[in-house]
């Protein structure tokens, strides 16, 4: 089944579901449509216990996504700017980051700005030998908004992360997996993605969400949330919870058993 939407498109095959920005002639740079639709399109996916795994990845050939269209944001007050264009584009990141399923990014093109930052919130990476990173922020006036100082600080060496940001450098393929930023430098990134989603795929999907949650939590990644959903689980799995639930709608006193 595939969901379409004008510029992201949701495709769902058996246990994997793909997302694929679909703006190629703009080299699929963030417009405020297409942040939107990210974010129905990962609450579609949350909801779909079926899926184990997902890919993201984009049309074309040259991007994996050039960032944010200043089009789209150029002309915004500067409380709008903050308030609509980056908190809400961090919301969207920060869900991608916390999706229960396994999230690859499959960056068959270059990744700059808001492209890098929403690759970064993807728990694993590959890329195309010809593509490189960059955060070009700096070259019209703004800085990394939606997790590029942040997130990706703990994704790449901070001399590299200092290149982009600051000195404007493009990072190549081999020094991204040599420094471990992406798991793989492979020409069809499209079948290496699908062949470790169904990998994935093949995996306890509730083992590899509380690891998830754990590895996120150890990185403090929105661990305040995650240490509370990690006691809830397993409070909801005991005894207590089923005598405490079954003694208010029967309004008796309840009788703790401690397991």
């Amino acid at each position: 089944m595939t969901t379409h939407t004008p510029d992201v498109r949701l495709q769902f095959a058996g246990p994997v579901a793909t997302l694929t920005l679909d703006h190629p002639t703009k080299l699929n740079c963030f417009t405020v449509d297409m942040l939107a639709q990210l974010a129905s399109h990962l609450e579609l996916v949350e909801a779909r216990p079926e899926v184990r795994a997902v890919i993201v990845t984009a049309e074309g050939e040259k991007a994996f996504c050039s960032g944010a269209d200043i089009n789209a944001w150029g002309s915004l007050s500067p409380a709008e700017f903050a308030r609509t264009w980056v908190r809400g584009g961090h919301r969207i990141f920060d869900r991608l980051a916390r999706l229960s399923k396994p999230t690859i990014a499959a960056l068959n093109g270059h990744a700059f700005g808001g492209g890098l930052e929403l690759a970064a919130a993807c728990d694993i990476r590959l890329i195309t030998p010809a593509a490189t990173i960059a955060l070009p922020e700096a070259s019209v006036g703004i800085v990394p908004g939606w997790s590029g100082s942040q997130r990706l600080a703990r994704l790449v060496p901070e001399g590299m992360l200092k290149e982009m940001a600051l000195f404007g450098r493009r990072i190549p393929a081999d020094r991204l997996l040599a420094c471990g930023f992406v798991a793989e430098v492979v020409q069809d990134v499209s079948a290496a993605a699908q062949e470790i989603a169904q990998k994935a795929a093949t995996l306890s999907p509730r083992a590899t969400e509380i690891t998830k949650a754990m590895i996120h939590a150890g990185q403090g990644e929105d661990s305040a949330a995650l240490i509370e959903a990690l006691g809830s689980a397993a409070i909801a799995a005991s005894s207590d919870r089923q005598e405490g639930v079954a003694a208010f709608q029967t309004k008796r006193k309840p009788e703790f058993p401690g397991t």
